[in-house]
């Protein structure tokens, strides 16, 4: 395309060059860049791609989009300064790839807790109801039934649009997408048409790079407040912020909750590790899902489902017989089934506190939870004393371990957790380092009928320390462990 296409709706500041000229590839990292390549110096928190612009000339770029013009600029390349970097790259992703959500319904889905779950369950509802639909989230991305790997929660702004394209070229009339945080801060999702948003609930996590709560709901709601008038904007009631998030927003507003009048409206009548009896406005439906936390997000997406489609009874059948993304209170049976293991990605204090006392309401008399849990290197470290605290006031026996530390020592994240232990809980938990041996302990502690919880990591198939991620799955292990233990 030409850049002077490309560049329609970008707030520009200053133009050095021509910009009638061809783009072949758009990059934010030099050392992808090609000859006629469009390089955007974007400001990250680590690094300022303005430093690499040199690099990203050397490669063939013929076109720069900064917010600072370079002193020493190069005849034959085009420098276009802007605003905001990021929000520039965007817009002109959303326009190379062909503007691909503005041609399929891209429905959003944003929260601390349950996008995985929601966006999981959105896209195996659709697929039954005969739509080809994509898939963008933490676990995975799918493109009609291609599974491909994902690295993120949200893609780069450049790698979404392209993903998008690719997924409209595949016939792809729906795409379910996790907004995080970071990606809405980062402007990720500039330039893309949303047809639906969704608004789970918003508890303590990601403060390392918000640095406060009021910053962390700031960015969540500024997404819902900039959704066009076409769009639906659909939030959990129940939620303090439930209302708040969809104060400002142009879209149609509708709610979900278990204990507010809403307009999906939902009562849970029977709660086992086999799954949900529900109410779900005047329905009463069994699911394959467990816990109130899932009530929740099978009432989000029965919403989104309703609005869309307007299959009320279609939807209830199809999503009652559908199960849940993998990693999220994913049960694996024991010994003759005796032993129940549950792997969760819960890594915030309310996502453990919501699994351990679904756990509690489950069990039927006096089974034991173990959980096995650790919290991640280079991240909110406040809430680490929190996840310990909540974990052995929750459980009978608690093993402290390693998640994945990055380029933090695991011991001292490991006691940085001891410190939010009361004193009245303190026999109740020990500590072992290697993640392997604490799933390994916590099967040889249990017995006939016990609860093992192994949480934080959930679906991810690695470990990462020292910035190197070595082959390790909860799953994997936890079967391992109780395959030994049949032997």
């Amino acid at each position: 395309m030409q850049l002077n296409d490309l560049l329609y709706k970008v707030s520009i500041q200053a133009v050095c060059g021509n910009t009638s000229i061809e783009v072949s590839d758009l990059q934010m990292d030099s050392r992808l860049v090609t000859p006629g390549c469009c390089f955007f110096a974007v400001i990250g928190a680590v690094n300022d791609g303005h430093q690499f612009i040199p690099e990203a000339i050397k490669r063939g770029a013929t076109a720069i989009i900064c917010q600072e013009m370079p002193n020493n600029r190069v005849d034959g390349v085009t420098y276009i300064k802007v605003l905001n970097v990021s929000v520039a790259c965007g817009i002109m992703a959303h326009c190379f790839f062909g503007a691909p959500s503005e041609k399929m319904k891209l429905v959003g889905v944003t929260g601390t807790n349950g996008k995985t779950t929601i966006v999981t369950l959105l896209y195996k509802l659709f697929s039954s109801l005969d739509f080809t639909c994509g898939l963008v989230s933490t676990v995975e991305n799918i493109i009609g039934g291609k599974h491909l790997p994902s690295t993120q929660t949200t893609p780069d702004a450049i790698s979404l649009n392209k993903l998008l394209r690719d997924m409209l070229n595949a016939g792809c009339s729906y795409v379910f997408m996790e907004v995080s945080s970071h990606a809405i801060h980062q402007n990720r999702i500039e330039g893309l048409l949303f047809t639906g948003a969704i608004f789970t609930n918003i508890t303590h996590d990601h403060l390392d790079y918000h640095k406060t709560f009021n910053e962390y709901i700031r960015v969540k709601k500024s997404w819902f407040d900039s959704l066009p008038s076409s769009a639906f904007a659909l939030s959990n009631i129940d939620d303090r912020r439930g209302e708040v998030m969809l104060q400002n927003t142009s879209a149609k507003r509708l709610f979900y909750g278990l204990k507010t009048l809403a307009d999906f409206k939902g009562k849970v009548l029977d709660n086992s590790l086999m799954g949900l009896h529900m109410m779900i406005n005047e329905s009463e439906v069994y699911f394959k899902v467990a816990g109130e936390f899932n009530a929740y997000n099978l009432l989000a997406v029965y919403g989104a489902a309703v609005i869309l489609t307007g299959q009320k009874e279609q939807v209830l059948t199809n999503l009652s017989n559908i199960t849940g993304a993998k990693g999220r209170f994913e049960i694996t049976p024991g010994v003759n089934g005796q032993i129940i293991g549950i792997v969760d990605y819960a890594h915030t204090p309310d996502a453990l506190l919501n699994v351990l006392t679904t756990i509690t309401h489950l069990r039927k008399g006096n089974e034991k939870i173990i959980t096995v849990v650790g919290c991640g290197g280079n991240r909110d470290k406040a809430k680490r004393p929190v996840m310990a605290q909540v974990a052995c006031e929750y459980s009978d026996k608690v093993i402290f371990t390693s998640d994945n530390p990055r380029n933090e020592d695991p011991v001292t994240i490991l006691k940085e957790m001891e410190a939010g232990v009361n004193p009245g809980s303190r026999k109740k938990f020990i500590t072992i380092p290697d993640r392997r041996e604490a799933i390994k302990t916590a099967v040889s502690l249990s017995d006939n009928e016990d609860i093992i919880l192994i949480a934080g990591k959930g679906h991810e198939k690695y470990q990462e320390i020292n910035g190197v991620k070595y082959d390790f799955s909860d799953k994997e292990v936890l079967e391992e462990m109780f395959s030994l233990m049949d032997k």
